[in-house]
């Protein structure tokens, strides 16, 4: 069931997602964002609830708003890239769980728990981004260039195209997702719940 005083908050989460897709870098196919900055905050301010956000994000791309890193249409959904923005619902859904069973007092020990649980809640998205981006290159020459290119970049070299794709779409995003992207949205949180509690308003856990 939806919690329909959430809905503004549902609302504000899903253009947060939208605005972060525009904060990027255009590496390639792939490219760099802030949107798991989006994903992760909407969860831990809606709870499991956040996946709506996430939801309503996606159906905004299909009726063809421009908020995707690639633009919108229902074009981006079913590209090599999608896998990444499907990843996006249940890795939102994890974080909100997490926040949920962390997040008590809001002290250095739970911002740092609820950190370490971006690395749990983030695999869909990265499972789901690579699964998808992989499918694709195997039959599309040019991915396949683009992810050896990316990979020279970094001094990256390997004779598996398995490797070469995981490396390209997952592993060169690690680092920004984690030290930047999520300690981020575990700390606009923070300011968030302590805002709201100052006011006397409390961010459930269910």
């Amino acid at each position: 069931m939806v919690d329909y005083k959430k809905v503004p908050l549902i609302i504000a989460s899903t253009l947060i997602i939208a605005a972060s897709a525009q904060m990027n870098f255009k590496l390639g196919p792939v490219p760099y964002t802030m949107q798991n900055f989006g994903v992760m905050l909407s969860g831990f301010l809606l709870g499991r609830q956040g996946f709506l956000a996430v939801l309503l994000y996606l159906a905004l791309i299909a009726l063809g708003l421009p908020f995707a890193a690639g633009g919108g249409g229902l074009g981006v959904l079913l590209g090599p890239t999608s896998g990444f923005l499907y990843g996006f619902v249940i890795s939102a859904f994890l974080a909100g769980i997490f926040r949920e069973i962390v997040w008590k007092k809001g002290d250095k020990k739970e911002v740092a728990l609820l950190w370490l649980s971006t690395l749990l809640a983030s695999i869909p998205i990265y499972l789901l981004g690579f699964a998808v981006f992989y499918k694709f290159a195997l039959s599309n020459e040019k991915l396949l260039q683009w992810a050896s290119k990316a990979a020279e970049y970094f001094g990256f070299h390997t004779s598996s195209i398995f490797m070469l794709l995981f490396f390209s779409t997952v592993l060169i995003f690690l680092p920004q997702d984690f030290f930047v992207d999520h300690l981020l949205a575990v700390l606009v949180f923070k300011y968030v719940w302590e805002m709201l509690k100052e006011r006397g308003v409390e961010i459930d856990r269910s």
